[in-house]
């Protein structure tokens, strides 16, 4: 089984929303000075590096991180190459069969440079996954919106057909096709997002999905 790791790491240098908290880890108590560990602490926003955002992020009433379901964040996923194109239409999702899509766009994945513009969907495209019932979208850059949106139209549109956003993927070095993923977010009470270790797993052969699961 290969494990291919598709999350940005965190560091001094990782991009951030413009005005948002950048990562910043600090060694706050040495070894020496406790006789037994060294204990370290970070501070960062829940949406830098590879994140999750949950309903709350974009809508009061919505589900925070604690109350999202764990099967979208986990199982089957297809990556589909989507380079070619500014606007990501339905016409890129031709007989899905996984619940997890993870698209790969135009953006080189660099974490230490924020991006400018990034391809974005359509509603007509996220309403096209959800028919053909997928659960989970993934992206690499930084929001499924344009960077300047304010409306937020397309996280409006996707949790709005009951599906879940992953986003600031790494995919450069990933091949389209079907895989295993593994994205679950942190346990934390009453958060709009969190930071998640994303890998795809790939053992060349198909894999199996109960038809129960998300």
């Amino acid at each position: 089984m290969k494990i291919i790791d598709i999350s940005q790491p965190f560091s001094k240098t990782l991009a951030h929303w413009p005005g948002d908290t950048p990562f910043r880890y600090e060694t706050v108590y040495t070894k020496a000075e406790t006789g037994s560990v060294n204990i370290g602490k970070i501070e960062t926003s829940l949406h830098s590096g590879t994140h999750v955002d949950a309903p709350f992020h974009v809508d009061h009433k919505g589900m925070t991180i604690d109350q999202l379901p764990l099967e979208p964040f986990i199982g089957n996923a297809v990556v589909i190459d989507v380079s070619n194109e500014k606007t990501i239409h339905p016409s890129a999702f031709e007989n899905i069969d996984a619940r997890r899509v993870l698209l790969k766009t135009n953006t080189p994945n660099n974490p230490e440079h924020f991006p400018t513009a990034v391809a974005t969907l359509t509603r007509e495209a996220v309403q096209k996954l959800s028919m053909q019932g997928v659960k989970l979208i993934g992206v690499d850059v930084p929001s499924v919106d344009a960077l300047d949106s304010k409306d937020m139209a397309i996280h409006h549109e996707i949790h709005k057909h009951g599906m879940f956003i992953l986003e600031n993927i790494m995919l450069d070095h990933v091949q389209s096709g079907n895989y295993f993923l593994s994205a679950l977010p942190l346990h934390l009470h009453g958060a709009d997002g969190s930071p998640v270790r994303a890998v795809l797993m790939h053992d060349n052969h198909e894999i199996k999905e109960e038809t129960h699961e998300f």
